[in-house]
C-alpha cells in the first residue's frame, strides 16, 4: 500500500482545471499491431499508475475552495473503455468524444484509456486532463506503458513527484528577498492590468470542434529537416512561418500574424525530469515580417525566436504566477471572454523516441496529441515525428475558425512545404 500524497494545484494547473465543469482534455493515440488481452492492458496501466503518484490522484477542495491533488491509500484504477475497431479514422472520432467528456475527478483518476480493438491491429488512446500534465509527460508514460505491456517484468522505476514550487525553483531564488519582491511586484502589476482590460460579457460561442490530420511521408519529412539545416533554422521556425503565411493568405484581414509556441520548461528547469508528471509550460509568440520573402523571413524569425527564448525564466514566471492565485478568476475571464489575438497555437513535440518493434507487438504509428479546452481560441496545431514521418493534428472550433478555412490553412501549409522544397531542389 502506498502512503497518501497530496499537494495544492499550482496557478497554471488551477487555470487549466477551471471550475471542473468544462473539459480541457488531451488525447494521445497510437496504433499497434499484435493481439492483446484486457488483463495485459490493465496490468500495464497499473504499473504506470504505481510509478507515477499523480496518475492515481483525485482532486479535492479545502475550506478555501482551493483544489489539491490527493493520492488516496486505495487508488482507483485507470478506467478502460473498449470498442470494436471498424475504420482507420475511428481514433479521430473517439478523440473528439474524449475532448468533450468530463473527468469525475473527485472519485476517479484524471486519466482514461480507450482500446479500439481490432483483429491484429488496435488503436489505443490515453485521454487525460491537461491540468495533470503536458504532451512531454504523456509521451514518457506512454513509452513506459508500451514497455510493460510488452514485458510485465520490465523495470520503469518510481517517480519522485513534484510536491510544490520548491521542488522546481532553486532555494537560492525562491528565498531571495529581491526575487520575491520582483515576483510579487510583477504579479500585482499584471493582476491590476488584467482587471482593467475590457472583456465582453459572454465568451465566443465555440460551436462544433473538429480535427484535421495528415502526415508527411519519410522522404518529404527528411527533405524538410535537411532544408531547415541548410537554412540554419529549426523545423519549428519553418513550420511557424508556414502557418503564419497560410493564415494570412486564407484569412486576410482576419489574421493576426501571431502564433503562440509552447517551449518545454524542461530545457530550462533541470529539476523537472523527462518522466515527471507536470503540466506547466512556457510560451513565446512568433510573428513574420510581411515585407520579407519567405526565406529571409525564416532567418529573421529564427533570430527573434532565439532572443525570446533566451529571455524565458521559468523560475520567476512560476513565482509571479504563484503570487497571483487571487487574480485567477479575472485571468480566466480574460482568456475566455477577451478578444482573440493570435491565429493559433503551434506545438512541435519533435522526434518521439519510442521504439517501433517490441517482442510481442509493433508500434505502427503514434499520432500527434490532440487537445481542446475552454480558455479562448481553440485553434491548435501539434506536430511530432515518429519513424521518420512528420505527423500533424490540427484542432479548432467553428466559432473561432470555420472548418472550411481550417482545411484551406492546412492545404496551404502542405503547399508551402512542397514549394520551398522544390525551390531548394532547383537552386
Amino acid at each position: 500500500m502506498n502512503p497518501p500524497i497530496k499537494r495544492r494545484l499550482l496557478f497554471g494547473e488551477r487555470m487549466l482545471l477551471g471550475d471542473g465543469t468544462e473539459p480541457f482534455n488531451v488525447v494521445i493515440a497510437f496504433r499497434l499491431r499484435g493481439s492483446f488481452t484486457l488483463k495485459e492492458i490493465q496490468q500495464a496501466l497499473a504499473r504506470i499508475q504505481n510509478k507515477h503518484p499523480w496518475l492515481r490522484a483525485l482532486i479535492s477542495y479545502d475550506e478555501k475552495n482551493i483544489p489539491w491533488f490527493n493520492v488516496p491509500e486505495k487508488p482507483a484504477s485507470i478506467p478502460v473503455r473498449i470498442i470494436t475497431r471498424q475504420s482507420e479514422d475511428q481514433w479521430q472520432e473517439e478523440s473528439r468524444k474524449e475532448w468533450n467528456t468530463n473527468f469525475n475527478y473527485e472519485k476517479l483518476p484524471l486519466i482514461r484509456f480507450i482500446w479500439i480493438k481490432g483483429e491484429n491491429v488496435s488503436d489505443m488512446l490515453f485521454a487525460f486532463h491537461h491540468c495533470l500534465c503536458d504532451g512531454g509527460s504523456a509521451m514518457a508514460f506512454s513509452h513506459e506503458f508500451l514497455k510493460v505491456l510488452d514485458n510485465p517484468a520490465a523495470e520503469i522505476g518510481v517517480e519522485k513527484p513534484i510536491l510544490g514550487i520548491e521542488d522546481v525553483v532553486p532555494a537560492s531564488i525562491l528565498n531571495s528577498r529581491r526575487q520575491k519582491l520582483k515576483a510579487r511586484f510583477i504579479g500585482r502589476l499584471a493582476a491590476t492590468a488584467i482587471k482593467c482590460i475590457p472583456v465582453s460579457k459572454k465568451a465566443v460561442e465555440r460551436q462544433n470542434d473538429y480535427l484535421i490530420h495528415w502526415k508527411l511521408d519519410e522522404t518529404v519529412s527528411k527533405q524538410l529537416i535537411d532544408y531547415c539545416k541548410s537554412q540554419k533554422v529549426t523545423v519549428n521556425t519553418f513550420l511557424s512561418a508556414a502557418v503564419l503565411q497560410a493564415f494570412k493568405k486564407i484569412r486576410g484581414e482576419k489574421s493576426f500574424n501571431k502564433v503562440s509556441c509552447p517551449v518545454d520548461i524542461r530545457r530550462f528547469a533541470r529539476q523537472i525530469k523527462e518522466d515527471h508528471i507536470f503540466a506547466f509550460g512556457l510560451m513565446i509568440v512568433v510573428s513574420s515580417d510581411e515585407k520579407l520573402s519567405f526565406s529571409d523571413n525564416l532567418r529573421a524569425m529564427q533570430k527573434s525566436v532565439e532572443q525570446k527564448t533566451s529571455k524565458l525564466n521559468p523560475y520567476i514566471t512560476m513565482m509571479v504566477m504563484e503570487s497571483g492565485h487571487d487574480a485567477l478568476n479575472n485571468f480566466t475571464r480574460l482568456l475566455k471572454n477577451g478578444k482573440s489575438s493570435n491565429d493559433c497555437m503551434f506545438s512541435n513535440l519533435g522526434r518521439i523516441k519510442i521504439p517501433h518493434q517490441y517482442k510481442a507487438f509493433s508500434v505502427d504509428t503514434i499520432f500527434s496529441p490532440t487537445v481542446i479546452g475552454p480558455l479562448g481560441n481553440t485553434t491548435t496545431m501539434v506536430t511530432s515525428t515518429y519513424r521518420g514521418e512528420m505527423d500533424f493534428s490540427f484542432m479548432g472550433s467553428e466559432g473561432y475558425l470555420p472548418y472550411t478555412d481550417a482545411l484551406a490553412v492546412s492545404d496551404e501549409v502542405i503547399q508551402t512545404i512542397h514549394s520551398q522544397l522544390k525551390q531548394m531542389a532547383v537552386s
